[in-house]
């Protein structure tokens, strides 16, 4: 019977820590655009222009 009761605070625990992560997700902007990437993927990047000189390295690498 004792084995019981430490599965159910077992499964109580595990639920209120998957609700916090959902709650963390929705607060950090998580599910904010579900669709811009969807939409992105159709359009293709700007090609590089003719006479554009090379973007110079970042420094510190």
């Amino acid at each position: 019977m004792t084995e019981l009761l430490y599965l159910i605070a077992i499964a109580l625990s595990l639920g209120l820590m998957g609700l916090g992560a959902f709650l963390w997700a929705l607060k950090s902007g998580q599910f904010d655009d579900l669709d811009g990437a969807a939409h992105r993927i159709l359009f293709d990047d700007e090609p590089p222009r003719p006479n554009a000189e090379p973007s110079a390295p970042p420094k510190g690498r």
